[in-house]
Protein backbone atom coordinates (compact mmCIF):
# COMPACT_ATOMS: atom_id res chain seq x y z
CA UNK A 1 0.00 0.00 0.00
CA UNK A 2 1.33 3.41 -0.93
CA UNK A 3 1.54 5.63 2.13
CA UNK A 4 0.16 9.13 2.09
CA UNK A 5 2.62 11.96 2.63
CA UNK A 6 1.05 12.70 6.01
CA UNK A 7 2.00 9.19 7.20
CA UNK A 8 5.72 9.56 6.52
CA UNK A 9 7.68 9.79 9.78
CA UNK A 10 11.34 9.75 10.79
CA UNK A 11 12.61 9.82 14.35
CA UNK A 12 15.84 11.80 14.76
CA UNK A 13 18.17 10.41 17.42
CA UNK A 14 21.78 10.40 16.19
CA UNK A 15 23.23 13.27 18.23
CA UNK A 16 22.67 16.35 20.35
CA UNK A 17 23.91 19.94 20.08
CA UNK A 18 24.80 21.71 23.32
CA UNK A 19 26.03 25.24 23.96
CA UNK A 20 29.05 23.82 25.77
CA UNK A 21 30.53 22.55 22.50
CA UNK A 22 29.65 25.63 20.42
CA UNK A 23 32.73 27.72 19.53
CA UNK A 24 32.62 31.52 19.64
CA UNK A 25 32.88 31.71 15.83
CA UNK A 26 30.06 29.84 14.02
CA UNK A 27 32.23 29.34 10.95
CA UNK A 28 34.43 27.02 12.99
CA UNK A 29 31.41 24.89 13.85
CA UNK A 30 30.31 24.96 10.21
CA UNK A 31 33.74 23.71 9.15
CA UNK A 32 33.51 20.82 11.64
CA UNK A 33 30.01 19.90 10.45
CA UNK A 34 31.06 20.02 6.80
CA UNK A 35 33.99 17.71 7.56
CA UNK A 36 31.59 15.39 9.38
CA UNK A 37 29.36 15.35 6.29
CA UNK A 38 32.28 14.29 4.10
CA UNK A 39 33.34 11.62 6.60
CA UNK A 40 29.79 10.27 6.84
CA UNK A 41 29.57 9.87 3.08
CA UNK A 42 26.86 12.48 2.58
CA UNK A 43 25.87 12.82 -1.06
CA UNK A 44 26.88 16.23 -2.46
CA UNK A 45 27.98 17.58 0.95
CA UNK A 46 28.71 21.03 -0.49
CA UNK A 47 25.25 21.38 -2.05
CA UNK A 48 23.26 24.29 -0.63
CA UNK A 49 19.93 25.89 -1.37
CA UNK A 50 20.47 29.54 -2.34
CA UNK A 51 17.44 31.79 -1.89
CA UNK A 52 17.30 35.22 -3.52
CA UNK A 53 14.50 37.74 -3.93
CA UNK A 54 13.18 40.34 -6.31
CA UNK A 55 13.00 43.95 -5.04
CA UNK A 56 9.26 43.50 -4.50
CA UNK A 57 9.86 40.42 -2.34
CA UNK A 58 9.19 37.51 -4.73
CA UNK A 59 11.56 34.75 -3.59
CA UNK A 60 13.24 32.06 -5.70
CA UNK A 61 15.53 29.23 -4.64
CA UNK A 62 17.81 26.69 -6.26
CA UNK A 63 20.64 24.30 -5.34
CA UNK A 64 24.19 25.49 -5.99
CA UNK A 65 27.57 24.27 -4.76
CA UNK A 66 29.67 25.88 -2.05
CA UNK A 67 33.18 26.40 -3.38
CA UNK A 68 34.96 27.95 -0.39
CA UNK A 69 34.36 28.88 3.24
CA UNK A 70 36.75 30.49 5.70
CA UNK A 71 36.39 31.90 9.21
CA UNK A 72 34.20 34.77 7.96
CA UNK A 73 32.46 34.06 4.63
CA UNK A 74 31.05 31.61 2.07
CA UNK A 75 31.79 31.61 -1.68
CA UNK A 76 30.05 30.27 -4.78
CA UNK A 77 30.32 30.93 -8.53
CA UNK A 78 27.73 31.40 -11.24
CA UNK A 79 26.59 33.35 -14.29
CA UNK A 80 25.99 36.98 -13.31
CA UNK A 81 23.23 37.27 -15.93
CA UNK A 82 21.24 34.36 -14.47
CA UNK A 83 18.04 34.98 -12.56
CA UNK A 84 19.86 34.69 -9.25
CA UNK A 85 22.56 37.05 -10.49
CA UNK A 86 20.01 39.64 -11.56
CA UNK A 87 18.18 39.35 -8.25
CA UNK A 88 21.42 39.74 -6.29
CA UNK A 89 22.15 42.85 -8.34
CA UNK A 90 19.02 44.53 -7.00
CA UNK A 91 18.73 42.86 -3.58
CA UNK A 92 22.04 41.72 -2.02
CA UNK A 93 20.43 39.79 0.85
CA UNK A 94 20.45 36.00 0.43
CA UNK A 95 19.87 32.83 2.43
CA UNK A 96 21.74 29.51 2.25
CA UNK A 97 20.55 26.14 3.54
CA UNK A 98 22.66 23.01 3.93
CA UNK A 99 20.99 19.68 4.78
CA UNK A 100 22.90 16.52 5.58
CA UNK A 101 20.24 13.86 6.15
CA UNK A 102 22.81 11.19 6.99
CA UNK A 103 23.75 13.25 10.06
CA UNK A 104 20.25 14.64 10.74
CA UNK A 105 21.71 18.14 10.51
CA UNK A 106 20.81 21.41 8.87
CA UNK A 107 22.57 24.77 8.70
CA UNK A 108 20.72 27.95 7.77
CA UNK A 109 22.62 31.09 6.80
CA UNK A 110 21.38 34.63 6.20
CA UNK A 111 23.75 37.24 4.89
CA UNK A 112 24.70 39.95 2.46
CA UNK A 113 26.43 39.13 -0.80
CA UNK A 114 29.03 40.84 -2.98
CA UNK A 115 31.08 39.82 -6.01
CA UNK A 116 34.57 38.38 -5.71
CA UNK A 117 37.42 40.16 -7.45
CA UNK A 118 37.78 39.49 -11.16
CA UNK A 119 41.11 37.79 -10.49
CA UNK A 120 39.55 35.37 -8.03
CA UNK A 121 36.79 34.54 -10.50
CA UNK A 122 39.26 33.89 -13.32
CA UNK A 123 41.59 31.87 -11.10
CA UNK A 124 38.76 29.59 -10.02
CA UNK A 125 37.33 29.32 -13.55
CA UNK A 126 40.65 28.00 -14.85
CA UNK A 127 40.58 25.14 -12.31
CA UNK A 128 37.31 23.80 -13.74
CA UNK A 129 37.19 20.91 -16.22
CA UNK A 130 37.30 22.13 -19.83
CA UNK A 131 33.77 20.94 -20.62
CA UNK A 132 32.42 22.85 -17.61
CA UNK A 133 34.21 25.97 -18.85
CA UNK A 134 32.72 25.52 -22.30
CA UNK A 135 29.26 25.17 -20.76
CA UNK A 136 29.72 28.44 -18.90
CA UNK A 137 30.79 30.16 -22.11
CA UNK A 138 27.89 29.05 -24.28
CA UNK A 139 24.89 28.91 -21.94
CA UNK A 140 22.60 31.98 -21.79
CA UNK A 141 21.65 30.88 -18.29
CA UNK A 142 18.01 31.39 -17.21
CA UNK A 143 16.97 32.68 -20.65
CA UNK A 144 14.24 30.95 -22.65
CA UNK A 145 15.68 28.85 -25.51
CA UNK A 146 13.82 27.09 -28.30
CA UNK A 147 14.93 23.51 -27.61
CA UNK A 148 17.78 21.23 -26.48
CA UNK A 149 19.24 21.19 -30.00
CA UNK A 150 19.99 24.91 -29.63
CA UNK A 151 22.39 24.13 -26.76
CA UNK A 152 23.88 21.13 -28.54
CA UNK A 153 24.54 23.26 -31.64
CA UNK A 154 26.24 25.93 -29.53
CA UNK A 155 28.42 23.25 -27.96
CA UNK A 156 29.33 21.68 -31.30
CA UNK A 157 30.15 25.04 -32.84
CA UNK A 158 32.25 26.35 -29.97
CA UNK A 159 35.85 26.90 -30.96
CA UNK A 160 38.25 26.23 -28.10
CA UNK A 161 41.09 28.74 -28.12
CA UNK A 162 44.67 27.65 -27.38
CA UNK A 163 44.95 27.25 -23.63
CA UNK A 164 41.27 26.43 -23.27
CA UNK A 165 38.14 28.54 -22.81
CA UNK A 166 38.61 31.91 -21.11
CA UNK A 167 36.40 33.10 -18.27
CA UNK A 168 33.41 35.05 -19.67
CA UNK A 169 32.97 38.58 -18.39
CA UNK A 170 29.49 37.70 -17.08
CA UNK A 171 30.69 34.75 -15.00
CA UNK A 172 32.26 34.85 -11.57
CA UNK A 173 32.06 34.48 -7.84
CA UNK A 174 29.97 35.77 -4.99
CA UNK A 175 30.93 36.16 -1.34
CA UNK A 176 28.24 35.76 1.32
CA UNK A 177 29.03 37.54 4.59
CA UNK A 178 26.66 36.05 7.17
CA UNK A 179 24.87 37.96 9.91
CA UNK A 180 22.82 34.98 11.16
CA UNK A 181 23.69 31.27 11.18
CA UNK A 182 21.53 28.54 12.71
CA UNK A 183 22.69 25.01 13.44
CA UNK A 184 19.90 22.42 13.63
CA UNK A 185 20.40 18.95 15.03
CA UNK A 186 17.48 16.52 14.80
CA UNK A 187 16.32 15.18 18.17
CA UNK A 188 13.63 12.70 19.30
CA UNK A 189 9.97 13.73 19.57
CA UNK A 190 10.59 16.72 17.27
CA UNK A 191 12.29 18.56 20.15
CA UNK A 192 15.25 19.47 17.94
CA UNK A 193 18.34 21.40 19.02
CA UNK A 194 18.58 24.81 17.36
CA UNK A 195 21.54 27.06 18.15
CA UNK A 196 21.55 30.45 16.45
CA UNK A 197 24.51 32.77 16.05
CA UNK A 198 23.56 36.40 15.48
CA UNK A 199 26.10 39.09 14.58
CA UNK A 200 25.70 42.08 16.90
CA UNK A 201 27.98 44.39 14.93
CA UNK A 202 30.93 43.59 17.18
CA UNK A 203 30.69 39.90 18.03
CA UNK A 204 28.62 36.76 17.55
CA UNK A 205 25.76 36.25 20.01
CA UNK A 206 24.75 32.64 20.71
CA UNK A 207 21.08 31.85 21.37
CA UNK A 208 18.97 28.70 21.66
CA UNK A 209 15.75 28.66 19.66
CA UNK A 210 12.66 26.60 20.42
CA UNK A 211 12.13 23.80 17.88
Amino acid sequence: MIRTLAEIRKEYKLAALEESVAPQNPMILFSHWLEDAFSAGAEEPTAMVLATAEPEGIVSARVVLLKAADDKEFRFFTNYDSRKGRQIGTNPHVALTFFWSVLERQVRVEGKVRKTSRKESVDYFLTRPEESRIGACISPQSQVIRDRKYLDDLHQGFQVAPGGPECPSNWGGYIVKPFRIEFWQGRPHRLHDRLQYRWSGRRWMLERLAP
